[in-house]
């Protein structure tokens, strides 16, 4: 197993909130502020041009499309039929703390993404690539997870929640109804590397179900899960 420690954008960061600018999940009134410090401050300013050059690449892959006009109005039934937003006074959907953990995830997501063909310059990148978030089940443990079959790497990158001390994270692909394999126990660390071994990997494809257990020190003793899953989601090939 390989582990590689590199650490993302800090929240609240500089390079954070350039990057939120760019992907448009800044609230209003910090977009509104991040404009006034494009025009006042030039290193800021370069911080944004930075991230639109690295993003904008992936938007040129998908052809523009204009969705049905039913599209939107369904999705405005869901949110808000019957003024349930209003009801509940502030609902989850205007948690500034959910949308700065979706935007975390799609950070770490996209860096993912961006630096595989600069570690590799020479090579291709793989079609064969899976993308999974782990969402909390039961706990606040979330992962965003990529996994490149050309070079059976695992990358994860953690959002939320901490393990207990003395407690470690084990990571299972769990292939239709076959029992799970692990995939490995989880590092320490803000994004972190595991090998897959020759087993396992055919297990790995999209429609597959990852999921994190909360286990012993050292992983499971018997391998198969024997605590907790804290964190579960399905991979989706890209």
């Amino acid at each position: 197993m390989s582990i590689a420690d590199d650490s993302g954008p800090e929240p609240g960061s500089d390079e954070m909130i350039a990057a939120e600018y760019v992907l448009g999940v800044l609230p209003a009134a910090e977009r509104q502020a991040a404009t006034r410090r494009i025009e006042a401050e030039p290193d800021f300013a370069r911080l944004v041009d930075q991230w639109e050059a690295r993003l904008s690449p992936m938007a040129a892959a998908y052809p523009a499309a204009e969705p049905p006009a039913s599209v939107k109005a369904a999705i405005d039934g869901r949110l808000f039929a019957g003024n349930r937003v209003q009801a509940r006074g502030v609902s989850w959907w205007s948690s500034l703390a959910l949308w700065r953990g979706l935007a975390i995830a799609s950070l770490a997501a996209l860096a993912l993404y961006i630096a595989v063909p600069y570690l590799s310059p020479q090579a291709e990148v793989s079609a064969e690539r899976y993308v999974a978030s782990l969402a909390p089940t039961g706990s606040d443990v979330h992962y965003f997870v990529v996994y490149d079959a050309r070079s059976q790497d695992v990358g994860l990158s953690h959002v939320t929640g901490a393990r207990p001390e003395g407690r470690d994270f084990e990571l299972w692909v769990i292939e239709r109804s076959n029992p799970p394999q692990s995939l490995g126990v989880i590092p320490v660390g803000q994004s972190v590397h595991l090998d897959v071994a020759d087993a396992v990997r055919n297990k790995i494809e999209a429609g597959a179900q990852l999921a994190i257990s909360l286990e012993p020190a050292g992983g499971s003793p018997t391998g198969q899960p024997t605590g907790p899953v804290v964190a579960a989601g399905d991979l989706n090939s890209i």
